[in-house]
């Protein structure tokens, strides 16, 4: 059916669309959204009026959008056209967000990042958006969209929400560090993460702190990183601590 779609006109497409059977039409949007053919995104583009379409039809869409293995620069606009200027229900634009993030991460992990007046328009959105949030909510939708792009540039930003934020900032901006490969946790980073850990400046959350250990211990840990926190632990609960020394083995091993 896909590859039917991709050799589909855009008129054909669009016309198929209209006329799907209602409980068909999730399964058509998912096939035009993975056939990425110019003409079904067209059609799509047409045919999807974010306004107006049932939420769970949007979110099937963004949703297919996200899971898409190689996504093209065309799709990545197709979802930033969708949810520019409008007036849309917050769950399918803070959906939308974070699928911007996995996008723009598959665009850049093919060699596209350069490349795509779309990448950069995403990514504009997604700190622009962040920069003018003022719900503890919304600032976590962006922070959990910079996680799902990993773009090394970003860092600092995440790493300023994560030692200065409130609970729930604080564990979407660590949780969001976390996903970055070995090579971008820097020295910097790390010593945001003992701060973190060892509560040198504030207290932070139980679970705030065990990902901030993960993150030292995941990334090539120094020995007195592991001293250290092997004598914090005597003042930690005692899941915390069994995790803690799970990890400290697996690292051994």
């Amino acid at each position: 059916f896909i590859q039917m779609l991709r050799s589909t006109k855009k008129r054909d497409v669009l016309q198929l669309l209209r006329r799907a059977p209602k409980e068909m039409l999730p399964f058509v949007v998912e096939a035009a959204v993975a056939a990425q053919s110019v003409a079904s995104l067209a059609a799509l583009s047409d045919f999807l009026d974010f306004g107006k379409e049932p939420t769970s039809l949007l979110e099937k869409f963004l949703y297919a959008a996200a899971f898409s293995p190689r996504p093209s620069g065309e799709l990545l606009r197709l979802v930033l056209d969708k949810l520019d200027g409008k007036q849309l229900a917050p769950e399918v634009y803070e959906t939308g967000v974070v699928v911007i993030g996995s996008l723009v991460s598959k665009l850049c992990q093919q060699k596209l990042c350069g490349l795509q007046q779309e990448v950069e328009r995403g990514v504009e959105t997604i700190l622009v958006g962040l920069r003018s949030a003022e719900e503890e909510s919304q600032v976590v939708i962006y922070l959990l969209a910079l996680g799902n792009a990993m773009l090394p540039e970003t860092i600092p930003t995440l790493l300023d929400f994560a030692e200065e934020g409130p609970a729930a900032i604080t564990a979407a901006a660590v949780s969001a560090l976390r996903r970055f490969p070995a090579q971008h946790i820097s020295s910097e980073v790390k010593q945001a993460m003992r701060r973190i850990f060892h509560e040198k400046r504030k207290s932070y959350e139980k679970t705030c702190r065990l990902a901030a250990a993960e993150i030292l211990l995941d990334n090539e840990p120094s020995p007195m990183d592991i001293v250290n926190i092997l004598l914090a632990a005597n003042e930690l609960e005692v899941e915390m601590v069994t995790f803690l020394l799970l990890k400290i083995q697996n690292s051994l091993h």
